[in-house]
């Protein structure tokens, strides 16, 4: 075989099969598959949408490491229109099949003769032994000359791979050097439910690792690597440097990331959009008007819990006492039974239900609440007390202010780290009265049990007037 022919000329192999459909397509589809997964979708429900099989989409999910490569991340740019595109080559092959000559074509194209020339010898179909040019055959050539695979540097690197691995996956010592024996982790290709054990280990954070090499190492330059490069090496298949068990030493012990507008998009199945804050009633904005509650729970040792119940104008506060329930910390929670500590839906309902209904249903107009799952049982309070209940939105504390600044005065009573169980009902009302007859500078020193009163009487006479 002479040297320097065009690969296409010197080729003497046998029929291929055909290389399928052109990667340029699945590129589209790829594309179209890593901006749904941003929008929060899943692997299996973005597979179906642009119509591959669902498998597909899961292993696309993997491979990637739960990420977008950065080729076909929203970011990237197309490709440079130094090089020829899918849609020019079947220009190429259209007019070629026409009998169109090169210079025809590459005036047509707006390209140079050369270009033309060397695309219809190096990237020619060559299956059946003669050198016919096919757009879809002529792509793939293009990609599979176009890519560049490189080594990553944990795999070149021993003695950096070592370096990571060990502060990874190192063993906790005793001060005198004896090892700690710690639970046995099972790695799982993708972490199901509950957040599982973390590997009993040093387990630096790759950032960690990463920053720490420049103050160990400060005169070699190859003792470097980003965090990123790690996590890449942990996460996404095929690398070849790290074993993905370790990603049981990170912090999270997710085997894959997450992307962000899924993890935000989590929503609790009992919200839905007429029931959040935004479609609460504008009067409770102004605090003009009387009956907006806001609440919450305060957390102490043993998963002991207080409710707090917060009126808006008024300031007035209501504590829930949630005792825990027989057998807690003791006997196994049964599952999808009612929570043992206290503060479940159930309990959480009955509460705010007993307490509310002590008052006029003109103070009950509606309760703002955080997602939290206490309220699972939300749409029964609207019946049982005829209090509508409206969610905040996550991780948006502010929306609860109020209740917010109650919970931080409560702390003086209720101090963070003790067991809130060993107080009775007793004792959170008399907290409650403490807390109701402490004069406010925003009631303009008046109490809030005070500016409650005032309330009650002045619709009791309002109502005796409007009879009369």
């Amino acid at each position: 075989m002479a040297r320097g022919k065009r690969r296409s000329e010197r080729c003497t192999r046998a029929a291929l099969h055909s290389p399928g459909r052109p990667g340029v397509a699945r590129r589209e589809e790829r594309l179209r598959f890593w901006e749904l997964i941003a929008a929060g979708r899943s692997s299996e429900g973005a597979a179906v949408e642009i119509g591959v099989s669902q498998p597909v989409g899961t292993r696309w999910f993997r491979e990637a490491g739960g990420m977008p490569p950065s080729h076909l991340s929203p970011s990237a740019g197309r490709p440079s229109g130094r090089y020829l595109s899918f849609e020019e080559r079947e220009e190429i092959a259209l007019m070629r099949a026409r009998g169109c000559g090169v210079r025809h074509i590459a005036l047509h194209l707006k390209r140079a003769p050369s270009t033309i020339s060397r695309e219809l010898g190096r990237n020619a179909a060559t299956r059946n032994g003669s050198f016919e040019y096919r757009a879809t055959t002529a792509q793939w050539h293009a990609e599979c000359a176009a890519r560049r695979p490189k080594v990553a540097k944990l795999a070149s690197n021993e003695a950096l791979r070592l370096y990571v691995q060990d502060r990874l996956a190192g063993q906790v010592t005793h001060p005198d050097g004896k090892a700690i024996k710690g639970p046995k982790v099972a790695w799982k290709g993708r972490r199901h439910g509950p957040r599982q054990a973390r590997r009993w280990a040093i387990a630096w954070s790759p950032e960690q690792i990463s920053r720490r090499l420049e103050l160990d190492f400060p005169e070699d330059t190859t003792m470097r690597i980003s965090h990123e490069a790690i996590y890449q090496a942990l996460y996404i298949q095929g690398r070849g440097a790290l074993k993905r068990e370790l990603t049981a030493c990170l912090r999270t012990g997710r085997a894959l990331r997450v992307p962000h507008a899924r993890s935000t998009g989590r929503g609790k199945s009992f919200i839905s959009p007429e029931i959040m804050i935004s479609e609460r009633p504008a009067e409770a904005a102004d605090r003009a008007v009387p009956g907006h509650w806001e609440g919450d729970l305060i957390l102490g040792l043993n998963s002991s819990a207080i409710g707090t119940l917060v009126e808006r104008t008024t300031r007035f506060t209501l504590l829930l006492h949630l005792p825990p329930m027989a057998g807690h910390g003791t006997d196994l929670r049964q599952k999808n039974g009612p929570a043992l500590a206290g503060h479940g839906a159930e309990a959480v309902r009955d509460a705010i239900a007993n307490s509310i209904t002590e008052l006029p249903s003109h103070l009950r107009r509606s309760l703002a609440w955080d997602q939290g799952a206490e309220m699972a049982r939300h749409a029964d309070l609207k019946i049982l007390a005829g209090l509508p209940v409206y969610f905040c939105d996550p991780h948006s504390p502010w929306q609860r202010g109020t209740n917010e600044n109650t919970n931080g005065l409560l702390r003086q009573y209720f101090p963070k780290g003790t067991d809130l169980s060993t107080h009775s009902p007793e004792d959170l009302e008399a907290v409650a009265v403490a807390l109701n007859g402490r004069p406010r500078k925003t009631l303009g020193w008046k109490t809030p049990a005070e500016a409650l009163d005032e309330l009650m009487t002045r619709t009791q006479y309002a109502g005796v007037a409007t009879t009369g």
